[in-house]
C-alpha cells in the first residue's frame, strides 16, 4: 500500500491487519493505529533507547508461529509482514511486572503530587492493571535541588526513564543537567544546586512522565490540573508563532502549556513563552478606565464616564493620530486604522525597525525562495545564520537548527541501515558528526557549540561576507571589494557547502537593525535557487505581530511624533512609546498633543502620561489574530473572563467610533479582509465564532472539573459560570462537545486512559505528524517567483572605527529583552543587569575590567553601564543589552562615545 511516495507496511496486531510507516517502530505504529500500549522512555521527538522495558509485546515469525517471543515495541521496526500481540497474556504480565519494579522506589504521594491527575505514570499504571503494592521495604530517598524560578525538583518520584537528560542534553544542547548513578541510586539533576541554564528547561515539566520536574510558577498558586479552564492560544513573546494552551482558574492565568502544531513548535516551547505569562496577573495592571482631571491628577472612572469623555474629546474636530502596536492583534490595529484613517495610522515601531520589516516582507513576498516551517527547517542539510542571534530573538528556531545539525548523523545511519528512531545507535555510529552550520554574528551565540565555523564582525562586514558568498555562488552578482583574505576564504568555504546541499537554509533577521544584512541573506538564497536545490530563507522579526503590523503599513513612531500639532488627539494602542523613541521626543509628543488616549493592559510610562486610559484585554482575555514571521496567521482564544471593565481593544475602538456593524470578532475579520487584500485569507485561520459540532460548543473545562473553591465556601460551594460571548465556539464549563474537532480549536489534550499530555497521540494523523485535519494557521503570502533582489542590493563599505568612538549594536536577551515577559515575576529573576560588552583591548583602553563601570554618550542620551569583557567582539564594536526594565530607548545600531565613569558625588 502506498501513501504518497512512501510504500506503507502491512502489519498484524492481534490478528487484525493495519498499515504502518516502515520508518517507524512498532510502538509508534501501534499508537498511530489507536492502540493503548504503555511506555515511558520513548518520545516521538527523542526516539528510542529501550530503557524502561514497558512496551513489551509478543512478536511472531509468521502466521504459523504460535510461540513467538517477547520484544520491546519501541526497539522493533514496523516492517512489512510483522505480526505481534499486545493482548498476549505473557506480554500483559511482563508489562505489569515492569511497572511494579519501577514503582518500588516511587513514593505513594499521588494525593499531594502536583502531577496528580495529569500524570503519565498514573495512566500507565492503570493501563497495565498494577493496582496493589507488594513491596514492603525501605525506599531510597534523594535530596531535591534548587533549579531556578521555573522548574521544581522532586527526585524521589523518578523512575529512571532518562527522558529528561536525553531532551536537555541531546536535543536542546544543555550542559548543566546530567545523570549520576551508583547501583540503583540514579540521580537526575545538576552537579550542584543552581539555575538551569538552558532556555528550554521548562520542557522538562512536560517531558517527564512523573512529578520529578514540575512547573514552579504553577506551584505559587497551585490548583488541581483538572480544575482549570483552557483555550487555544498563540505565544506573544516573539515572532515565531508557537502554539500554546492557556490554563485559567479564578480569573487568572495559571500556566502555559505547549499546544502541538506539527508545522510550527511541535512538542516544545522556550522558557520565555512558557513562563512569561505572569504579566497578565500583575496587581498593578490596568483594570478600570482612568481620567486625568483638569488639575492633572488621575482618577478611576466608570465605563460610561470614560465613553462620555472620549465623545467630548473626539468631538472637537481636531486632528487624530493613531499609533498601533506589534504586540496587539490584527483586529485591534485595524480598528484603530479605520478610526483614524490610513493617513493618520502609524505602525508603532521605530523608523529603523519599520524599514527592516518592510525589507523582510519584500524579500519573502517578492522572492522565489520560500520560508520553511520549523519542521522543514529541521530537514536542512546546510545552514547559514547571517547576523541574527536566533537563540535570543527566535529561540524555537534555534532549537530547530540544532536538529538540522544532526542531519549528517542521519546520513551515516542510513548508510549503516540504522533506523532514525534508534537514538542511541545513531549517536554511537555518528560519533558527534554534524551537518555544516555556519554562524556569522557580532558576538558569541548559544549555537556556537554546534557550528562548523563562526565569524565575528561588525554588521556591515557581516553583510559584506554575505554578498561575497552570493558572488561565489553566482559569478554574475557584484563582487565585494577589499575583502580580507581570511573573509574571502570563509566565503568560499560557506559557498561550497551551500552549493553541495540539497536543502540549504539561510537564517537572518531584524535583530541588528541592518537592512544590508537582510539583503545579503536574500541574495544568497536567490543565488542558490535552482532545479537541484530547495533553498529556504528565514527572517526573524521582533514581536508577535510585527509581520502583521508591517503588512498593514503605516508610518513609524518618529513620523507620528513629527505630525503631532497643537490641539491634536493621539490614540496609542497597547504600546509604550518610551520603548520606541527617544524620551525627549516622546515627551514632546505628549506636551504638544491636546489629548492622549491610551489603550493597554500593563502599566507603562506611556499610560502614566495619558489623559484617558482604557483597560484593554490581554492575550488571554480576548480572541485575536497574530501573524508570525513565517506569514502564518493564527487565532488565539479567550480563556480568562474579566469581571471589570476590561474588554478587547477593538471593542473599545468600535465603541469610540460608534461602529454599529461590528458585533463580534468575525465581523472585524471580514471588514479587514475586504479592506486590505493582503489579509483576504485570515478568515481561514479558524472556524467562525458560531461554529458548533452537533449543535454544541466545544467544552473548555475537563470532565472532572470540580466547580468548587474552598476560598468561597463560606458563601457558596458553586463556582460562578463565566459569561461566554455568543459568538464563541467554546463553552465556559465542562458541558459541551469534546471529540474530533478542528485542530485550531483544541483547548486541551485528553483521551480515555490518557490524562497526561501524552494523549496528544490520539489527535494526530500519525504519532509525531500533523494534527488531524491539518495543523493550525494559514499562510498569508508565498513567494511570487520574482527574480533576484533589487539591482541596488550591493555590499556596503567595510567597517571603519570612528575616532574615539565605538559602534554599538543591540542585543535583545531572551530574558528581559521582550516587554511583556519581563513583567513576569519568574522571568524577572532571570534578567541580568544592563551591561555593555567590549573587546578586551577596548576595555583596557579605558582602564576598566570586567564588571567595572563606564559612561557612554549617544545622541539620544547617556548611559552608565557595567562592562562585560567579550573576547570574541571585534575591536571598535560594542554590544548593549536593550529593552531591559528601566532602560531608556537608544537608537541602535549607532555610534557611542565612551568615557570613564566619574564617581558619584
Amino acid at each position: 500500500m502506498e501513501r504518497g511516495a512512501l510504500t506503507m507496511a502491512i502489519i498484524h496486531i492481534d490478528d487484525r491487519e493495519f498499515t504502518a510507516n516502515p520508518k517507524d517502530n512498532l510502538l509508534q505504529a501501534c499508537l498511530s493505529n489507536g492502540f493503548d500500549l504503555p511506555y515511558f522512555c520513548w518520545h516521538p521527538a527523542l526516539g528510542s533507547v529501550g530503557a524502561c522495558r514497558q512496551c513489551a509485546v509478543r512478536q511472531f515469525a509468521n502466521p504459523e508461529d504460535t510461540t513467538g517471543r517477547i520484544v520491546m515495541a519501541c526497539m522493533t521496526p514496523a516492517t512489512d509482514g510483522t505480526r505481534i500481540s499486545i493482548a498476549d497474556p505473557e506480554a500483559v504480565s511482563f508489562r505489569a511486572s515492569v511497572i511494579e519494579w519501577l514503582m518500588t522506589n516511587h513514593p505513594h504521594d499521588c494525593p499531594v503530587c502536583e502531577e496528580g491527575g495529569e500524570c503519565h505514570l498514573q495512566d500507565m499504571t492503570v493501563m497495565t492493571g498494577h493496582a496493589y503494592r507488594r513491596y514492603r521495604f525501605s525506599k531510597r530517598t534523594h535530596r531535591n535541588q534548587y533549579l531556578g524560578p521555573f522548574v521544581k525538583h522532586e527526585m524521589n518520584r523518578c523512575i529512571a526513564c532518562y527522558r529528561c537528560v536525553r531532551f536537555y542534553r541531546d536535543y536542546a544542547g544543555g550542559a548543566d543537567l546530567d545523570v549520576y548513578a551508583a547501583r540503583n541510586n540514579v540521580y537526575f539533576g545538576r552537579a550542584e544546586d543552581g539555575v538551569l541554564e538552558n532556555e528550554f528547561s521548562g520542557n522538562l515539566v512536560e517531558v517527564c512522565p512523573t512529578g520529578v520536574f514540575t512547573d514552579k510558577t504553577l506551584s505559587a498558586a497551585y490548583n488541581r490540573k483538572w480544575d482549570m479552564r483552557s483555550a487555544p492560544s498563540v505565544c506573544v513573546h516573539c515572532g515565531v508563532g508557537c502554539n500554546t494552551s492557556v490554563n485559567e482558574r479564578g480569573g487568572q492565568v495559571r500556566r502555559i502549556l505547549n499546544r502541538y502544531n506539527g508545522a510550527v513548535n511541535g512538542y516544545f516551547l522556550c522558557d520565555r513563552g512558557r513562563f512569561g505569562y505572569g504579566f497578565a496577573n500583575r496587581p498593578d495592571r490596568v483594570r478600570t478606565p482612568v481620567l486625568r482631571d483638569p488639575g492633572g491628577s488621575m482618577r478611576t472612572a466608570t465605563r460610561t464616564e470614560a465613553l462620555d469623555a472620549l465623545t467630548k474629546t473626539l468631538g472637537t474636530g481636531g486632528k487624530i493620530i493613531g499609533i498601533g502596536s506589534p504586540r496587539a492583534s490584527l483586529e485591534a490595529n485595524f480598528a484603530l486604522r479605520r478610526l483614524v484613517g490610513a493617513d493618520g495610522f502609524h505602525a508603532g515601531v521605530s523608523a529603523r525597525e519599520a524599514r527592516c520589516l518592510a525589507t523582510a516582507i519584500e524579500i519573502l513576498q517578492a522572492g522565489a525562495v520560500p520560508t520553511p516551517t520549523l519542521r522543514e527547517m529541521e530537514a536542512a542539510d546546510v545552514v547559514l545564520v547571517l547576523g541574527e542571534d536566533v537563540a535570543d530573538t527566535a529561540p524555537r528556531v534555534a532549537l530547530a537548527l540544532r536538529q538540522a545539525a544532526r542531519g549528517r548523523s542521519m546520513e551515516i545511519a542510513d548508510r549503516l541501515k540504522i533506523a532514525h528512531w534508534q537514538d542511541a545507535a545513531v549517536r554511537d555510529a555518528a560519533q558527534g558528526a554534524r551537518s555544516p552550520l555556519f554562524v556569522a554574528s557580532v558576538a558569541a551565540t548559544r549555537l556556537d557549540d554546534i557550528a562548523a565555523r563562526t565569524c565575528r564582525a561588525a554588521p556591515c562586514d557581516i553583510a559584506r561576507l554575505g554578498f561575497a558568498i552570493r558572488h561565489r555562488i553566482d559569478a554574475n552578482a557584484p563582487s565585494v571589494e577589499d575583502l580580507p583574505e581570511a573573509m574571502q576564504a570563509l566565503a568560499g568555504e560557506i559557498a561550497d557547502a551551500l552549493l553541495a546541499a540539497k536543502r540549504p537554509l539561510i537564517v537572518s533577521g531584524c535583530g541588528l537593525g541592518d537592512e544590508a544584512v537582510l539583503r545579503a541573506a536574500a541574495g544568497i538564497a536567490q543565488a542558490l535557487n535552482g532545479a537541484d536545490r530547495l533553498p529556504g530563507i528565514v527572517l526573524a522579526v521582533p514581536e508577535c505581530n510585527s509581520m502583521g503590523l508591517a503588512l498593514m503599513q503605516g508610518g513609524s513612531v518618529e513620523d507620528a511624533i513629527d505630525t503631532v500639532t497643537e490641539g491634536a488627539t493621539v490614540i496609542v494602542l497597547e504600546n509604550d512609546l518610551y520603548r520606541r523613541a527617544e524620551r525627549k521626543r516622546v515627551d514632546a509628543l505628549f506636551d504638544a498633543a491636546a489629548n492622549v488616549i491610551v489603550l493597554d493592559h500593563v502599566s507603562t510610562a506611556t499610560v502614566a502620561r495619558a489623559d484617558i486610559v482604557l483597560p484593554s484585554a490581554n492575550f488571554a482575555e480576548c480572541d485575536g489574530t497574530l501573524v508570525s514571521g513565517e506569514g502564518r496567521a493564527q487565532r488565539s482564544f479567550q480563556a480568562v473572563f474579566p469581571k471589570d471593565d476590561v474588554q478587547a481593544s477593538w471593542m473599545w475602538l468600535r465603541d469610540i467610533a460608534g461602529t454599529s456593524e461590528w458585533h463580534r470578532l468575525d465581523d472585524v475579520v471580514r471588514s479587514l479582509a475586504s479592506a486590505m487584500t493582503q489579509f483576504v485569507a485570515i478568515g481561514e485561520a479558524t472556524p467562525p465564532g458560531d461554529f458548533r459540532i452537533a449543535g454544541s460548543r466545544i467544552r473548555s473545562e475537563p470532565h472532572r472539573y470540580s466547580g468548587r473553591t474552598a476560598v468561597d465556601a463560606d458563601r457558596t460551594v458553586h463556582e460562578p459560570r463565566a459569561s461566554v460571548p455568543e459568538e464563541s465556539p467554546f463553552s465556559s464549563t465542562m458541558e459541551g462537545y469534546y471529540g474530533q474537532m478542528p485542530a485550531s480549536l483544541i483547548p486541551f489534550f485528553w483521551a480515555p486512559a490518557w490524562n497526561s499530555i501524552q494523549s496528544l497521540n490520539k489527535f494526530q494523523d500519525e504519532v509525531g505528524g500533523a494534527l488531524r485535519g491539518g495543523d493550525p494557521g494559514v499562510r498569508l503570502f508565498e513567494p511570487n517567483g520574482a527574480a533576484a533582489p533589487r539591482p541596488d542590493a550591493t555590499a556596503p563599505g567595510q567597517f571603519v572605527r570612528g575616532p574615539g568612538q565605538w559602534f554599538v549594536v543591540p542585543r535583545r536577551p531572551i530574558f528581559g529583552g521582550e516587554e511583556l515577559s519581563a513583567l513576569a515575576p519568574a522571568v524577572a529573576e532571570r534578567i541580568a543587569a544592563p551591561s555593555l560588552a567590549l573587546n578586551p583591548a577596548d576595555a583596557r583602553s579605558l582602564d576598566v575590567e570586567n564588571g567595572g563601570m563606564i559612561d557612554i554618550d549617544f545622541k539620544s542620551g547617556s548611559y552608565r553601564l557595567a562592562v562585560t569583557v567579550a573576547p570574541e567582539l571585534p575591536s571598535g564594536v560594542a554590544m548593549l543589552s536593550v529593552g531591559l526594565p528601566g532602560m531608556d530607548w537608544c537608537a541602535l545600531p549607532g555610534w557611542g562615545t565612551p568615557r570613564r565613569a566619574e564617581p558619584a558625588p
